[in-house]
């Protein structure tokens, strides 16, 4: 059977290709968002509708949901199926989310909650997963260069969210608006596995967000209003992320040696080392599996999933340090596969432990691997998405 998978160019696709075809399916690509970020919807319409005349598909996927496939499928009565694996996604807030021909699988449980009543047969939740197989072999091809130019004890490789942080584009904020931003921030940054943002927000903070941004994102057709949604996630919840992570690096930074890997603009960072971006499928796996500590910090609109580091790094048997999330104790048990930190102290009071126990850290690097591997691959979480059909 053939199916279709839309790109844009996600870290994962190139696994989950990979698990479709080793559960017997034909993969036809189409790859044109890859190189050309401009398309329109339209655009993406014609491009998949070429395929539909011309082919007969099981289904359609794409990571994170396009409204346009959705609509161009049930036109042709073709499923289409998506995985989320960002947030926020406001694309969801389309009605389109309501077609029986939808399988949308969202790993943030939060998120399914939110939208699962717009269509209970065609919205699941389903966390996210590890390409254990890609990782190994390059794990496997490690050099001597490499152990000395990747071992190192903190690490962390991510955005700094100052290019992705929209706020810093809106000009002449209203010191009120301003201010309750600022302190929606410093709240948000002592409290752990929960986002109070949405709900905090004032219907006139919204109101002038919207105003000052000339993007902000609107639907014609929806299934409710998304600005609240849009203004707390897409907006503020990028202002949280970008100061949360140098603040947590440059608290770090005075008690440990830190590296970070990072394309951003890393000047409000001290003591910390930089590097240029890693390579995500060469050498990412190399410095997440050498390294003794690597963060994970998860952005504020992952409410209470567990985002894609978390299965990238213990899928290359590296030890995983990430902040606390709700979902986390439902697949990870930590101290054991993975440690877990609730507020700066607690972060640094642990990667002083770590660093001076190696075989411990060494072991719970191994059980969260050996976990990955037996339950949370591409191929377990397509079964089950295959399941639905």
């Amino acid at each position: 059977m053939k199916i279709l998978v839309y790109r844009y160019g996600s870290i994962c696709e190139p696994d989950i290709i990979s698990a479709f075809q080793k559960l017997g399916l034909t993969v036809l690509e189409e790859k044109t968002e890859i190189t050309n970020k401009r398309l329109s919807s339209a655009d993406r319409l014609l491009l998949v509708e070429r395929i539909l005349k011309s082919e007969q598909l099981l289904f359609v996927f794409s990571i994170n949901f396009y409204p346009v496939i959705a609509e161009i499928c049930h036109i042709y009565g073709v499923r289409y199926l998506c995985q989320t694996v960002d947030a926020p996604v406001p694309e969801l807030f389309a009605k389109s989310i309501c077609y029986n021909t939808n399988h949308l699988f969202l790993f943030d449980h939060a998120q399914y909650q939110r939208f699962v009543s717009y269509n209970p047969e065609g919205i699941h939740y389903l966390p996210l997963a590890s390409g254990t197989e890609r990782f190994g072999k390059v794990i496997g091809s490690i050099t001597p260069a490499d152990r000395l130019k990747y071992s190192k004890d903190i690490v962390f490789i991510g955005s700094l969210y100052h290019e992705k942080n929209p706020l810093r584009n809106l000009k002449h904020l209203s010191a009120h608006t301003q201010g309750y931003i600022d302190a929606l921030t410093t709240a948000s940054l002592k409290v752990y596995g929960c986002n109070l943002v949405e709900e905090a927000l004032s219907e006139e903070v919204i109101s002038e967000i919207k105003q000052k941004a000339a993007d902000f994102y609107t639907l014609k057709d929806s299934v409710e209003n998304p600005d609240r949604y849009v203004a707390a996630h897409s907006y503020i919840g990028m202002q949280i992320a970008e100061t949360e992570r140098i603040r947590t690096l440059n608290i770090l930074a005075q008690y440990f040696p830190v590296d970070l890997y990072t394309k951003s603009d890393a000047s409000a960072l001290r003591n910390v080392t930089i590097h240029d971006g890693a390579a995500s499928l060469t050498e990412m796996p190399k410095i997440f599996h050498l390294s003794k500590i690597n963060l994970n910090m998860t952005i504020k609109p992952i409410q209470t999933g567990l985002p894609l580091r978390v299965f990238d790094i213990l899928g290359c048997g590296g030890f995983l340090m990430t902040n606390y999330q709700e979902e986390l104790t439902e697949y990870f048990e930590i101290g054991t596969d993975l440690e877990a930190y609730a507020s700066m102290e607690e972060l640094v009071e642990k990667c002083a432990y770590y660093l001076e126990h190696d075989d411990i850290r060494k072991q719970i690097a191994a059980n969260g691997h050996e976990k990955v591997c037996a339950h949370h691959t591409y191929i377990h979480r397509l079964r089950d998405m295959i399941k639905y059909l």
